[in-house]
C-alpha cells in the first residue's frame, strides 16, 4: 500500500511520465487505448486515476485546519471585514523608566518556543466512545420507560408501596441540641479517628450481614522480625578492613564445613558394611540349606501328658469356706489400718518439715519462671527464622564472599556478583512471606527430531 500510495504521489506531480504506458502517454504517442477491465480490485490502483480526488480531500483538510471548516459553510462576517483605515494613535509622553518595572518592548511578547508548541489545527480532538457509554444502558432505558407508563396509569410500584405501608418508629428520645462552634468547652470529635456506630440491634446486625467484622488482631502482627533489606557485614566492602574481612571469610568457612559434615554423614549412612556382604562359605551354606539331614531329632511332648495337667489344673481351683473367708477379709483390713496410720503419721511430720516443703516449693516455682522465660526466649527467636511453611525446607542463599587475593580495592573494578532478583526472592521465603520453591522443570511435550536439510546432504 506504500507503494502504491508513492506511485499515486509521484503521478499527481507535473511533467511526470512513468515507465508503463498510462492513458494520456498512449494517447500523446498516438497508440491505441488500452481496456482495462475496472471491475476487478487489481486494476483499481493501477489504472484509475484518483489525482484529482485526493487534491480534493487535501484543499477540504486544509480548510478544516485552518478556518475550522469549509470556507463555503462559513457566514461572510467571518471571511470578510470593512477597512476603514489605520485607527488614530494618542501621542503619549515618553514616560521615564522606573527601577523595578521592566520595559516594554519586544521581550514582553511570548517566547517563539512556546509559539511553535501551541495547538494550530482548528479539528476537534475526537470524542471518546467509551466515555459515553453505560453499563445496562438499553435494560435501564427499558425500566424507566416502563416506570414512566405505569406512574401515567397511576400504578405504584411494589418497592414504593412497601415504604408507604411501613409503620413510622415512635421515637420517644429527644434529640441532643447540638453546641455552637465557637463553645470552647464543647467535647473534640475527630470524624478520621472515631469508628461510626452500629445503629441497631446487634443480634439482628449480625444475622443480616451488616454488622462488621472484627479484624483479628494477628493479622496486624507481622510474620518476621527481620527487616526487609539486610546490609551485609563491613567484611563485604570493596574495601574492607582486615578483620572484618576475616571474620566474614570464618563464617563463611564455618558454613561450608558444615555442608561438608552433612554430605559426610550421608556417605556414611548409604556405605554398606563389609560383615552384611556376602562370601562364598554363606553363599555355599545358603545353596545347600534343607538338602542335608539333621541327626538331632526335636523332642515332642505326649498328648497324653498335656491332658493329665489340664485335668490336675481343675481339681487344684476348690471352692473356699466361710472360715477362709473371714480371715482373707481381717487380714485387708489390717492393711487398710496400716496404710492409713501410715499416712497420718506422714502427715504430723510434715509439720515438722514446713520449712523444707516451703523452700521445694520455692526451688520449684523458680524453675517454672525459668522454663517460662527459655519458652519466651524461644518464641522470640523462631520469630527471627523461616518457619515450615510447604514441604521444602528453606535452604539460605550462599554468602558473596571474595578472598583476600580477589579484592579490587576500587569501585570501578568490582565485578558484579548475585541476582537482586534472587535475592529478593529469598529475602521473602526468610521473612515467612512465601513457601520455599524449586525451579519448574521443563518438560518437552513433545521428542525433537533431527532432519538433514537436503543442502548438508549433498555436501556430505
Amino acid at each position: 500500500m506504500a507503494a502504491r500510495r508513492l506511485k499515486r504521489v509521484a503521478a499527481s506531480q507535473p511533467g511526470y511520465l512513468g515507465l508503463k504506458g498510462s492513458v494520456d502517454t498512449a494517447e500523446l504517442l498516438g497508440g491505441r487505448r488500452k481496456r482495462v477491465n475496472k471491475n476487478k480490485k487489481k486494476n483499481w490502483n493501477k489504472h484509475i486515476d484518483v489525482n484529482d480526488v485526493e487534491a480534493f480531500l487535501e484543499d477540504v483538510r486544509h480548510q478544516e485546519r485552518t478556518t475550522g471548516g469549509l470556507l463555503s459553510e462559513k457566514p461572510d462576517d467571518s471571511l470578510f471585514f470593512l477597512d476603514v483605515g489605520q485607527p488614530q494613535r494618542v501621542e503619549q509622553k515618553e514616560e521615564e523608566p522606573v527601577e523595578g518595572k521592566r520595559k516594554k518592548g519586544k521581550g514582553s511578547g511570548p517566547l517563539r518556543i512556546d509559539l511553535i508548541l501551541q495547538h494550530d489545527s482548528l479539528v476537534p480532538p475526537p470524542k471518546d466512545v467509551l466515555s459515553y457509554q453505560q453499563p445496562n444502558a438499553k435494560k435501564l432505558r427499558r425500566i424507566a420507560q416502563k416506570a414512566e407508563q405505569l406512574a401515567a396509569k397511576g400504578v405504584v410500584p411494589r418497592r414504593q408501596k412497601q415504604l408507604l405501608n411501613r409503620q413510622p418508629v415512635n421515637r420517644t428520645t429527644k434529640k441532643a441540641v447540638t453546641e455552637a462552634n465557637n463553645n470552647p468547652d464543647r467535647e473534640y470529635y475527630d470524624i478520621w479517628g472515631q469508628e461510626p456506630k452500629e445503629a441497631g440491634d446487634a443480634w439482628f446486625l449480625q444475622q443480616t450481614g451488616k454488622k462488621r467484622v472484627k479484624r483479628p488482631e494477628k493479622l496486624n502482627e507481622k510474620p518476621s522480625v527481620l527487616p526487609a533489606v539486610e546490609v551485609i557485614a563491613p567484611g563485604g566492602s570493596y574495601n574492607p578492613d582486615f578483620f572484618s574481612h576475616q571474620a566474614l571469610l570464618q563464617e563463611a568457612h564455618e558454613v561450608e564445613v558444615k555442608k561438608q559434615k552433612a554430605e559426610d554423614k550421608i556417605e556414611r549412612q548409604l556405605a554398606v558394611n563389609r560383615e552384611d556382604t556376602a562370601t562364598e562359605e554363606t553363599i555355599y551354606q545358603e545353596q545347600v540349606q534343607g538338602l542335608i539331614e539333621e541327626d538331632e531329632e526335636e523332642e515332642t511332648v505326649p498328648i497324653e501328658d498335656e491332658d493329665i495337667a489340664a485335668v490336675g489344673a481343675i481339681t487344684v481351683a476348690e471352692k473356699k469356706t466361710e472360715r477362709q473367708r473371714r480371715k482373707e477379709r481381717a487380714e485387708k483390713l489390717k492393711v487398710q489400718r496400716r496404710q492409713a496410720n501410715k499416712q497420718y503419721t506422714n502427715q504430723r511430720q510434715q509439720l515438722f518439715q514446713l520449712r523444707s516443703i516451703k523452700a521445694s516449693i520455692k526451688q520449684q516455682e523458680q524453675q517454672t519462671k525459668a522454663n517460662q522465660k527459655e519458652r519466651l526466649a524461644k518464641k522470640e527467636a523462631q520469630k527471627s527464622q523461616p518457619r515450615r511453611l510447604g514441604k521444602l525446607k528453606f535452604q539460605a542463599q550462599d554468602l558473596e564472599v571474595k578472598l583476600s587475593d580477589e579484592l579490587a580495592g576500587s569501585l570501578r573494578q568490582l565485578k558484579p556478583e548475585g541476582s537482586i532478583l534472587k535475592d529478593r526472592f529469598k529475602s521473602m521465603q526468610k521473612r515467612n512471606l512465601i513457601e520455599p520453591r524449586e525451579r519448574a522443570k521443563f518438560k518437552r511435550k513433545h521428542k525433537v527430531k533431527y532432519v538433514e536439510k537436503r543442502a548438508f546432504r549433498e555436501i556430505t
